[in-house]
């Protein structure tokens, strides 16, 4: 890493990265390329937690994602809540990176959130998901909500 100015950079520099990508590939290309390299990133976080097709309950779950995730991680979000019903995992965030500078009524979507916390869920439960965000904290939601999916 940096020797003075170590691993984090601000969220204007992320916010640059992703309009950036939009001017460039356009909307749904860039949510495309920025939801595959949260997953990535997701892939990386299960194995650093060592949760790679452990099983591990949505309970357990979340203080490490808080951990790993939040103020005492990369900053990325708060993970406040996990619940599955009938195959569909909802994720309830907050003070996720995406929405974060975004004005109220702001139609942004998560996107890198979105691939990280999809990333991390494959690797526990060992199945491809499909996410979709669901709440928006800019359109009046009190968190951001992710829905996902089994598809494999």
């Amino acid at each position: 890493m940096r020797n003075e100015l170590g691993e984090f950079s601000s969220i204007v520099c992320f916010k640059a990265v992703v309009t950036g990508t939009e001017e460039a590939l356009g909307e749904k290309a860039a949510a495309i390329a920025l939801i595959s390299a949260g997953r990535a990133r997701g892939r990386q976080i299960a194995e650093q937690l060592g949760i790679k097709g452990s099983g591990t309950s949505h309970e357990d779950l979340i203080p490490l994602l808080q951990k790993t995730l939040g103020k005492d991680g990369t900053r990325l979000c708060i993970v406040d809540q996990i619940e599955e019903t009938n195959e569909v995992i909802r994720v309830h965030c907050r003070e996720t990176i995406c929405s974060a500078g975004e004005p109220e009524g702001s139609p942004r979507k998560l996107t890198f959130t979105l691939g990280a916390i999809q990333g991390v869920l494959e690797q526990v439960v060992g199945k491809r998901l499909r996410g979709k965000q669901t709440e928006s904290v800019l359109r009046g939601s009190s968190h951001d909500v992710i829905e996902f999916e089994v598809i494999g």
